[in-house]
């Protein structure tokens, strides 16, 4: 059987922003999954996207010679970054690339992220002119996620780009949810109007906001949300949405998700 050609997609960077420390699980980039360190699985995963270039970028001089000895290409940057965002734009100014280079943020302890969404997601950058950055996001249905604080949500506008992003149950059902609040425990599904949509993780930016983001103020928004998107958006930056139908596999914040994926990974060898 002839393998079916694989969509194609607008020349990308994909980068791997890679924090060596983390209060959870300390080492996290170095964590072995099936013989390999995850932040080197992370950037298998980007090269299989079709990116026309990926680089793990860290604070870390161990992290980038596990990078390199598995031929990854790897830059050294600063320790103080706030976010994987401030991380990328380092990367950005230390390359100087062309103002509409798209640039591609893949979280470092994603293992197992969909290549076809990283590539979904620069190919919807390109696609909308009008934007500074893309997103993804899939709808939601069930209330423990819906009024789950941990749980992002995003309310669009008709061109599927971003309204807001709240930690809260957006948009408000009014008359589906009003009767049972304050009892979350009773809440009933949204109504299909409501169109409830969960944020993905991953962002596409076009090359010249990442040397604007560093400039930009805190926003109250962000700071009340703790989500850094919003300082872009306070800032009146548009943020187009892939709206995909499928939930991605979880990533890896705690010691009981890597020994989850590590499991996952060594029943395939």
């Amino acid at each position: 059987m002839t393998e079916s050609p694989r969509p194609t997609a607008p020349p990308f960077i994909a980068v791997v922003p890679a924090r060596l420390a983390s209060t959870r699980l300390p080492n996290k980039p170095l964590a072995d999954i099936g013989g390999k360190p995850m932040v080197v699985r992370v950037a298998e995963r980007a090269l299989e996207s079709g990116a026309q270039q990926v680089l793990i970028a860290s604070d870390a001089q161990s992290v980038l010679d596990v990078a390199r000895a598995h031929g990854i290409e790897a830059v050294l940057t600063r320790a103080d970054h706030p976010s994987g965002t401030d991380r990328l734009a380092e990367v950005a100014a230390h390359f100087g690339w062309r103002d509409d280079t798209i640039v591609v943020n893949v979280q470092g302890d994603e293992p197992l992220i969909d290549p076809a969404l990283v590539r979904g997601v620069a190919s919807h950058l390109a696609a909308n002119s009008g934007c500074a950055i893309a997103t993804a996001a899939h709808p939601i249905t069930d209330p423990a996620e819906v009024f789950n604080p941990n749980v992002v949500k995003v309310v669009l506008d008709a061109q599927s780009v971003a309204l807001y992003f709240s930690r809260a149950p957006i948009p408000w059902a009014r008359d589906a949810y009003q009767p049972h609040w304050p009892d979350v425990a009773t809440m009933p599904a949204p109504p299909a109007l409501a169109h409830v949509y969960r944020h993905i993780g991953l962002y596409a930016y076009r090359a010249k906001f990442l040397r604007t983001y560093p400039t930009l103020t805190l926003s109250p928004i962000e700071q009340a949300e703790a989500l850094e998107q919003l300082r872009a958006m306070w800032h009146g930056e548009r943020i187009a949405v892939l709206v995909t139908q499928d939930a991605p596999l979880p990533g890896v914040d705690t010691p009981a998700d890597l020994a989850r994926v590590q499991a996952l990974f060594g029943s395939r060898a």
